[in-house]
């Protein structure tokens, strides 16, 4: 999964950092509520970790504005506040959940999983298009009812095929989901894992087409 972090706690983002990458997560950090807004309305994330103090703009503003243009990401708030209007504030912007500082690690971390989870239920699990199948819980993928075998980069990227179906996706979009923002993957290297993953659809009924300019499309 992939997690933004907007806190302005550079202690705090070390441990937390640390903490994802064990558990498998991307963390990907900012620490005002301003660019968080632009970043958040790519949709490249999964879950969005929110502290309340933020210079600038403050949290439960940032919210509120995710809420009101029609963002649905899950968002946990962090803060220091432990009064109950602001507990009360913050889920009616929009939060849905709530973390006091200082908390204990495994509490963060099993709110989060809980949270990724939930959204996860909210929408179907399962993806088909053609003789593909994909299951976004597991991560597993099935092509004619057969185990695809695919990396994490490959199936990010026919996720992002399969959702955009039967239209095309920019290829800067599947740059932008696949890259970590300490590492940003060049136009060349979604060129190669386009490649790779051609080769395990081949003569399976199933074909990736580019779009001259634009980006690709997964035909079927």
């Amino acid at each position: 999964m992939r997690i933004l972090l907007i806190e302005d706690d550079e202690l705090l983002l070390s441990g937390l950092r640390e903490a994802f990458t064990q558990a498998g997560h991307e963390l990907d950090h900012l620490s005002a509520a301003e660019p968080a807004l632009d970043a958040l309305a790519h949709q490249v994330h999964d879950l969005a970790i929110v502290d309340i103090g933020l210079p600038g703009m403050d949290g439960l503003e940032l919210v509120r504005r995710l809420r009101a243009a029609g963002n649905k990401i899950p968002v946990l708030i962090l803060t220091a506040r432990d009064g109950l209007a602001d507990r009360v504030r913050g889920l009616n912007e929009g939060a849905d959940d709530y973390l006091i500082k200082p908390f204990l690690l495994p509490e963060l971390m099993a709110r989060v999983q809980a949270l990724i989870r939930r959204s996860q239920s909210a929408a179907s699990s399962r993806l088909v298009a053609g003789p593909l199948a994909l299951d976004i819980a597991t991560h597993e993928a099935q092509l004619h009812g057969e185990p695809l075998p695919l990396t994490g980069r490959e199936w990010d990227l026919l996720l992002a095929m399969v959702l955009a179906a039967p239209g095309v996706v920019a290829k800067r979009k599947l740059a932008d989901r696949m890259s970590r923002w300490d590492k940003e993957i060049t136009d060349n290297a979604i060129e190669i894992y386009v490649s790779r993953l051609r080769a395990k659809l081949a003569g399976d009924g199933v074909s990736i087409r580019t779009v001259r300019g634009i980006g690709y499309r997964l035909d079927f």
